[in-house]
């Protein structure tokens, strides 16, 4: 029997999917799987963080997801579509239009300016889904208001993600998948980032997928998925989080 875990809810439609999603780097005797057999499902809506020691294959999943990497064997579902075998044209379509991804290494053009980065999404496969979040707004909101026309190379390693904060919310996304959001930020500065992400959250409905090593920031969420080895060792609920594993003092 398969021992990876089922991490799921009640059956119903579900936004994002994977199906025994594997990848494996290296060959032979040197080869390990990053990620292992991994079954997920999440409906519309729902928040869900992952936590788990570093090199358990969290971020690993979030480039599988998004399709920024291409699975060994398994595949990605999003909306109903396995996302492995589409062209890359309309795999980078989906991405644009379905997903929002907060890079760990922010990812942000160093010579425009903050606004520019944020708006980058326009020129990639804009979508208009309600109200989207106007740029000002989003600047606002990650506190960078007063520094919209700034060169992004000029700011602070703290400042630069909230750029890339923003920036992954600009094109209104279905999905927001984040790769330790707050992790360089302090606790001053990551509150008003977890509020944006739980107003978008209950406001309009986007379901969130969030990496952290963060106890308190994992409390947010509906609920915990803890990975080992590349597999979902087990789910808890957010009132089952202790303070700090000892894995996440580090």
């Amino acid at each position: 029997m398969n021992e990876t875990i089922q991490a799921g809810v009640a059956p119903g439609p579900y936004v994002l999917e994977t199906r025994e999603l594997t990848k494996i780097y290296g060959s032979g005797a040197q080869s390990f799987a990053a990620v292992d057999r991994l079954n997920l499902s999440v409906q519309p809506g729902e928040f869900v963080a992952i936590m788990g020691p570093s090199g358990s294959g969290k971020s690993t999943l979030l480039y599988l997801i998004a399709g920024l990497a291409q699975p060994t064997s398994g595949e990605v579902v999003i909306d109903g579509i396995p996302i492995s075998g589409i062209q890359d044209s309309k795999r980078a379509h989906l991405r644009n239009t379905k997903l929002g991804f907060v890079f760990q290494r922010f990812n942000l053009l160093g010579f425009l300016s903050v606004r520019h980065n944020v708006e980058v999404p326009r020129l990639l496969g804009w979508k208009i889904q309600g109200q989207p979040r106007r740029i000002e707004e989003l600047l606002s909101a990650v506190g960078l208001g007063k520094k919209n026309l700034q060169r992004v190379n000029e700011l602070s390693a703290g400042e630069q993600q909230r750029v890339a904060i923003a920036r992954a919310l600009a094109n209104d996304p279905d999905i927001l998948l984040a790769d330790e959001p707050t992790g360089n930020l302090d606790s001053r500065n990551a509150a008003p980032i977890l509020e944006l992400i739980l107003r978008m959250k209950h406001e309009f409905g986007h379901t969130i997928l969030l990496v952290t090593h963060n106890p308190q920031v994992a409390k947010v969420a509906d609920r915990v998925l803890e990975m080992h080895d590349g597999r979902i060792r087990r789910e808890l609920t957010p009132e089952q989080i202790q303070p700090w594993p000892e894995w996440a003092r580090g």
